[in-house]
């Protein structure tokens, strides 16, 4: 069977393309389940947690009698009391050894007392898997996936405690040699949502448990090698390091992410592109060699003739699909597609408020927030996935979300702002033979901004300009372009703020006016951002608020660079 990009449930490496986990899996064992810990694989939706316990289950194999449980096999009706919970969770024990032939004369016994339990309590479940424990030929390891179904029951807090109790004892009771958990919510959170109030919310029974260290995300070699072997079977042509790279820039090695975007290039630009949008493929490709410029993603490209590039469709030629503008289109197509990794998240944002606001603040006004695991914002937002600790400070996890969330709070937005409604209805002007004119897009935001909030305060301005020129921009590149904003370069008085409109890329600074010495050292800055993206012009948004300013846009030559510098 020909592999493919897998986005539904757990991967496997005959049949879809993949990461190699070896060197994950053997992280795990040496360092976790060889040493006998217990302890919970605690990451966001679709983060790769079941591939990685079945991959872990067949590695373990060979040294460990593993038992690999899921908790979707419980009904909600069976969290109802220990009788109930206990025969369900022996039945499904019972089902998993006999699927794993270890039925030897040793535990069938024990297995035959599991079978036939009807009334147990806990503590009576716990005596008979001690027992399988201690007539088992091999160290038994017991692996639960999807424990979040349990989050809500106290059943399964009672089941943690008697855990815990026979780790503690295991010196004299036999018990399991090592416990994996594996759900979105730590243990700790799994009490909170239980028992709300202060004297217990932070009373955790899983308190024996080892944090699990392992980066789970992907890493850009890691793409490339993944890569390599889809090129193998394709020969698309790409420039496999370079695209690998650009993938992980979007994603940071989210694993959905990187998957999600290589199916979509796989499948549904080659079978799906409009007439329209293989010729937009083209044009963005013809449009930077035009302007002197190579092709950052695929170097196999260079040299060639627009006349060349126009031979065949974008359809039949995947070198144009795997590329900087087929990968943007890619993204586009993601980011509007109603995943439940997406639709997971805007529910999480409307049920943790504090979350909420807390990514406003560092979308909108670049707000620098010093990471610690106690605020319960912050815990929340790296518990699911969507924020991570970079050097002290907390940040969107990967580009993706950021335009995820970022598109959700402006459509919000939208539906009141005068700002989103000024650019809507002169978006036609903005665009001339398909090519956006970010110049003009700057002096009409200028003219709209001074009018409308000129007189605002400073803070007010601070709060709100950035994103007043989102709001403006959004519907002027909608259902065509994407931005991003630059996470490298943002903080309370700069933001960079990256254009992709039908291939060509356009950088803005916006930032808050600082004085002279700090502009001029933005436009250096400007100038070497500008060789990162090979760009021979720039954009500046100043919100200055010194009273003898020159509202308006100007032109300002820097080397061989042209800034082109907006004031309001």
């Amino acid at each position: 069977m020909k592999r493919y990009f897998n986005t539904e449930g757990w991967c496997s490496p005959d049949r879809h393309y993949m990461v190699r986990l070896d060197e994950r899996l053997d992280k795990i064992k040496r360092l976790y389940v060889d040493r006998g810990k217990y302890f919970i694989i605690n990451r966001g939706r679709q983060y790769g947690k079941t591939t990685t316990l079945f991959a872990l289950e067949e590695y373990l194999k060979a040294d460990y009698l593993v038992i690999s449980l899921d908790f979707q096999g419980i009904s909600t009706m069976e969290y109802s009391d220990e009788y109930i919970f206990t025969k369900a969770f022996l039945r499904m024990f019972v089902e998993v050894l006999e699927d794993s032939g270890a039925d030897t004369d040793e535990v069938r016994p024990v297995i035959m007392l599991m079978r036939e339990a009807a009334q147990n309590t806990l503590g009576e479940m716990f005596y008979l898997l001690s027992k399988f424990c201690r007539a088992a030929a091999k160290p038994v390891v017991m692996m639960i996936d999807e424990v979040d179904n349990a989050s809500n029951h106290q059943v399964f807090l009672d089941f943690l405690a008697m855990l815990r109790s026979y780790y503690l004892k295991r010196k004299n009771k036999t018990t399991f040699h090592s416990v994996i958990l594996a759900g979105v919510y730590d243990i700790k959170n799994l009490k909170l949502k239980i028992r709300p109030d202060a004297e217990h919310q932070y009373n955790s029974p899983w308190n024996i448990a080892a944090d699990f260290d392992i980066n789970m995300n992907f890493t850009a070699d890691q793409i490339r090698a993944m890569l390599e072997e889809y090129e193998e079977d394709n020969r698309t042509g790409m420039d496999v390091s370079a695209m690998a790279e650009e993938i992980y820039q979007y994603t940071s090695g989210y694993p959905y992410l990187v998957s999600a975007l290589c199916k979509i290039l796989d499948e549904k630009l080659p079978e799906e592109l409009s007439e329209e949008l293989q010729e937009r493929l083209s044009e963005g490709t013809q449009r930077r060699l035009s302007d002197g410029q190579p092709e950052r993603l695929s170097e196999s490209l260079q040299g060639r003739q627009p006349e060349e590039l126009l031979e065949g469709s974008a359809v039949k030629d995947r070198k144009n699909v795997w590329s900087g503008e087929g990968l943007a289109e890619a993204v586009k197509i993601l980011l509007n597609e109603k995943s439940p990794l997406f639709e997971s998240m805007m529910k999480q944002l409307d049920t943790y408020k504090e979350l909420r606001i807390l990514i406003e603040e560092i979308v909108y006004q670049g707000k620098k927030v010093p990471f610690s695991p106690f605020v319960k914002s912050v815990n929340l937002g790296r518990m699911f996935g969507y924020l991570k600790d970079d050097n002290g400070r907390i940040i969107i996890a990967n580009r993706i979300f950021e335009m995820s969330m970022m598109n959700m709070l402006i459509t919000e937005e939208s539906l009141r702002s005068d700002a989103f409604r000024s650019g809507d209805r002169d978006r036609n002007r903005f665009i001339r033979n398909g090519r956006l004119n970010m110049r003009l897009v700057l002096e009409k935001f200028v003219e709209y901004f001074h009018e409308v909030y000129g007189e605002n305060d400073e803070k007010f301005v601070e709060s709100c300009g950035r994103k007043f020129f989102l709001l403006f921009l959004k519907p002027i590149i909608n259902g065509t372009g994407n931005y991003y904003l630059e996470a490298q370069t943002r903080d309370m008085g700069r933001t960079d703020v990256v254009v992709d409109y039908r291939g060509e890329q356009f950088v803005v600074e916006m930032k808050i006016w600082r004085g002279n010495e700090y502009n001029e050292r933005g436009e250096r800055q400007m100038t070497e951002y500008l060789d990162y993206f090979r760009r021979e012009k720039g954009y500046m948004l100043s919100f200055n608020f010194n009273k003898k300013k020159e509202i308006g846009v100007k032109e300002i030559a820097i080397g061989d660079k042209t800034i082109v510098e907006a004031v309001v």
